[in-house]
């Protein structure tokens, strides 16, 4: 298996900034690529749920992803994400991103189908054959797709291939991370959180770290609760957990996926506003967003 060792700590699903004509916004992307990292970040997922990759075509994306890496220029790795449904559209992204440089792909399971778990298998392996030098990892979220992936499928694509390296789990099923985390122990896999609550609980299952939608926002904090996990400051690693949390709960009331793009306007960021049909976030959900954030005492 090649090495992974490299796939930990706090990454971000970097914020996809847009202008009117819902075209990247360069300049905006490059400014938020360069706050997470100073802000202490181990990684940029770029096009990952909260990016809204859903909602940008190929060659749009291949342009986000160029910036990005640009912008980094070798300081942390980045990953990029993959979300289609066909195989052969899959493959073609991450061929694009392999040639790009990336530190490793993520793919998601597909969405609106329901594969078999052989069907799942041949989907992520071929995909993984497609690009053979890169890392690639899977990314469960059922809550979006309407099935999961099973622990055993994973630690059976563990087992089997050699460039399938980790897995983000944002089922928020702790019993579930745990048992990816058990039946890959023997191997150099890596397994990171996709809920930014569940940070601290994935670190202490075993995880490596966690895609944290927070980290866009609130890098530091976000840092915080993995560096000081792995200082030893386990009871520090979990105030930062419950300072963060009800900041995160509190986007929960908006419309999937804005509410990002919404707190980053309350915290003076501009990030722009999300793809349509998704509208900004008004009233008393950005208000109570407001409250939370100012209780936390991260309002700047």
């Amino acid at each position: 298996m090649m090495d992974a060792g490299f796939i930990k700590g706090i990454i971000p699903p970097i914020l996809t900034p847009i202008d009117e004509h819902e075209r990247i916004d360069e300049a905006k992307l490059r400014d938020q690529v360069e706050f997470v990292i100073q802000g202490g970040v181990h990684g940029i997922l770029a096009f990952g749920s909260n990016s809204e990759f859903y909602m940008v075509d190929p060659e749009e994306s291949e342009r986000g992803l160029k910036i990005i890496l640009d912008q980094a220029a070798g300081r942390i790795p980045i990953f990029y994400g993959i979300g289609e449904i066909k195989t052969s559209s899959c493959i073609k992204l991450a061929e694009m991103a392999a040639k790009h440089g990336v530190a490793a792909v993520s793919v998601l399971q597909p969405m609106f189908i329901t594969p078999k778990a052989n069907e799942l298998a041949a989907h992520f392996t071929d995909i993984a054959k497609a690009i053979p030098d890169t890392p690639m990892l899977l990314y469960n979220n059922p809550g979006r797709v309407g099935y999961t992936i099973t622990a055993a499928l994973v630690a059976d694509l563990a087992e089997k291939v050699d460039n399938i390296v980790g897995i983000k789990d944002t089922s928020g099923d702790m019993t579930l991370t745990a048992e990816m985390i058990r039946l890959t122990r023997g191997r150099d896999f890596k397994v990171m959180g996709g809920r930014d609550t569940l940070l601290y609980a994935t670190l202490a299952h075993g995880g490596v770290g966690g895609v944290v939608t927070m980290a866009n926002l609130f890098p530091e904090l976000v840092c915080s609760i993995y560096e000081k996990y792995v200082q030893g400051d386990i009871a520090g690693s979990l105030e930062d957990q419950y300072r963060l949390n009800p900041v995160r709960l509190s986007m929960d009331a908006a419309t999937f996926p804005v509410a990002a793009k919404d707190m980053a306007r309350l915290i003076g960021r501009d990030m722009g506003v999300p793809f349509k049909p998704t509208l900004p976030s008004t009233g008393e959900v950005l208000e109570k967003m407001r409250q939370e954030i100012i209780r936390a005492g991260l309002m700047p």
